[in-house]
């Protein structure tokens, strides 16, 4: 998993969140509520889809999308239904909860607070160390993506 990880909060706009996406070179951020409880998680693809809804997109025309993105705030794009595991879950577990919810990233959470993160980037560099039979060039793509 990742760490530390980089949360944001419920509240915050989505400018905030693109700025720290593009800051740590991340796509995925979980939401955390005031007392610091995962909420949701926003993902580069969920601002995206909310800049190119019908009436947000409309909007773009006379309003820049800093702007329209400052005006929303996260807990409006979020995904709430959040999948999540605890640190000692298996990479395998790991992987096929990934692929049956199909998301990109898992949470993960203990007690209640997010100690970490699981991407899929982070299984692919798992993979690329562990496969001593992997061709070099394959590996370099891999592991070195943001």
């Amino acid at each position: 998993m990742s760490q530390p990880v980089v949360t944001i909060e419920a509240s915050d706009s989505c400018l905030e969140a693109v700025g720290r996406m593009h800051q740590v070179r991340v796509r995925h951020l979980p939401v955390l509520n005031r007392e610091g409880l995962l909420v949701g998680v926003v993902t580069d693809r969920d601002l995206r889809h909310y800049l190119f809804s019908p009436a947000v997109y409309k909007e773009l025309e006379t309003v820049p999308a800093d702007a329209a993105l400052k005006e929303a705030p996260v807990m409006a794009i979020m995904s709430t239904s959040v999948v999540a595991v605890a640190p000692g879950a298996s990479l395998m577990d790991s992987a096929r909860l990934m692929l049956e919810e199909k998301v990109g990233s898992l949470p993960v959470v203990h007690e209640g607070r997010v100690v970490g993160i699981l991407t899929e980037t982070d299984l692919l560099r798992h993979i690329c160390r562990i496969d001593a039979r992997r061709q070099a060039a394959c590996a370099d793509i891999i592991v070195s993506y943001p």
